[in-house]
């Protein structure tokens, strides 16, 4: 894929130590910018992920759901309970 151009302005305190990583990691500035704003996407994509998780996990069981836990519970007890252990 081609690359596109653009301009940035930085700190220039940050600059320096951008460049001097590219230096020392022997790749391009435009390299370490682009590793990363990759790195930076993957870990607002993986928040995003783990957002939607805890939402989907947060609900509590309804009155229905508790009902269905509680038998099946007591039914499991009294299985365990016949079994000669």
């Amino acid at each position: 894929m081609p690359g596109v151009k653009t301009a940035i302005s930085l700190d220039e305190e940050l600059f320096n130590k951008v460049d001097k990583l590219a230096h020392k990691l022997h790749i391009s500035r435009s390299r370490v910018f682009t590793i990363a704003v990759q790195d930076y996407l993957h870990k607002q994509e993986n928040k995003a992920l783990l957002a939607q998780l805890n939402e989907a996990y947060s609900d509590q069981p309804n009155d229905e759901e508790r009902k269905v836990s509680k038998s099946a519970k007591a039914k499991h007890r009294k299985i365990v309970e016949q079994e000669p252990w």
